[in-house]
């Protein structure tokens, strides 16, 4: 047993979500949303590297000492998986591991409406889940990808950096590729899986041109694409991937995008005062053909009234996702204030409105 899983068995049994270690501070672990240190000596930087180097594999370690930034997947066997990145600090070395379940949670344990799940369903198009890091992304698209491995008899190729959630082939063949590992890059892998014969392709991160570019040309050619971005609603969604193009490519994308896309999630976690816990707020864009319609026109301004007056799509909006929580009393009118997105909705409900410099 590696020394350092001593650390992820206590993170386990405190329900903590990541793992903090920093040369020259205590460890520390993240719990419903808060860093929470552990009584622990200070961690010295030659210590922690020699702990950490003892789960990374060779050529990570490699990368690590030439570039001072890595990803990798590890799993302890029977408790999880986990999401490693090390970085350099100025006091040495510092890693965080995100934990991964080793079990998927389905769309009804995490509360998300039927609507998503029916996304795994679709013949083809482009499905986005966004929302702020540690969000709760990828467990919607873990839980997604298990509806259309369970239903479907398909071939499933997932993209990622590092591998999360790792589905079982069960209806689907599932095959499961690493940046770094597998393959050198998401573009490089994207272009590699058009001639794999897949059917869904799910890419982690769209983080660049020319691999935002591969998802919407694969969605646009008869595969059903997933992937994230870091966006806070809907129609920033749109307009983030139409803007990472030059101005010169941007009608064509705009026309290629309306086509091809299916449905933006963005969603944002609160911790829950009614019991332990966190709950997702989820802002929902299914692109009907009016929606498609104001893409392709450039009027990505008005999806938030599309979204409004199109709930028997399934659509709702994250404030009002928000407030539905907090009537429930499931989380605070300060989170619920501090996350909305029009914000003198929520001020009302707060015993002291604080100052917002941001709306000065």
């Amino acid at each position: 047993m590696a020394k350092i899983d001593a650390f992820f068995k206590l993170m386990n049994e405190q329900g903590a979500s990541d793992l903090h270690l920093t040369a020259g501070q205590p460890p520390a672990l993240r719990i419903r949303g808060e860093i929470e240190r552990i009584k622990y000596k200070v961690l010295d930087s030659d210590d922690l590297r020699g702990m950490l180097y003892e789960i990374a594999p060779e050529q990570k370690i490699k990368t690590f000492e030439e570039s001072g930034d890595i990803d990798f997947g590890y799993e302890i066997p029977g408790l999880a998986r986990y999401r490693a990145n090390f970085f350099m600090q100025k006091n040495g070395v510092a890693a965080v591991f995100r934990e991964i379940p080793s079990t998927i949670m389905t769309s009804d344990q995490l509360g998300l409406p039927e609507v998503v799940s029916k996304l795994a369903t679709l013949p083809r198009g482009l499905i986005l889940v966004t929302g702020p890091t540690g969000s709760g992304k990828s467990t919607t698209l873990a839980a997604v990808i298990d509806v259309a491995n369970r239903s479907r008899k398909d071939h499933i190729i997932t993209v990622e950096d590092p591998i999360e959630f790792v589905h079982q082939s069960q209806g689907c063949i599932v095959n499961h590729r690493e940046i770094g590992i597998h393959t050198n890059s998401f573009a490089t892998a994207l272009r590699g899986a058009l001639r794999e014969d897949p059917d869904i392709i799910m890419v982690g991160e769209m983080r660049d041109l020319e691999t935002i570019s591969l998802a919407v040309e694969a969605a646009s050619t008869g595969h059903l694409v997933f992937s994230t971005l870091h966006t806070s609603s809907a129609y920033k969604t749109v307009d983030r991937v139409i803007e990472v193009f030059p101005s010169s490519e941007q009608p064509l994308i705009r026309s290629t995008l309306a086509d091809g896309l299916r449905a933006v999630i963005a969603q944002v976690l609160f911790k829950r005062i009614d019991r332990k816990g966190r709950v997702v707020a989820l802002e929902i864009l299914i692109a009907n053909p009016a929606v498609r319609n104001l893409i392709r026109e450039g009027k990505t301004h008005q999806i938030p009234s599309m979204i409004q007056t199109g709930k028997k799509y399934g659509m709702i909006l994250l404030d009002d996702s928000i407030m539905d929580l907090y009537t429930k009393g499931m989380v605070s009118a300060e989170e619920a204030y501090a996350k909305a997105n029009d914000k003198g909705r929520f001020r009302p409900l707060l015993k002291t409105a604080p100052p917002d410099f941001t709306e000065a």
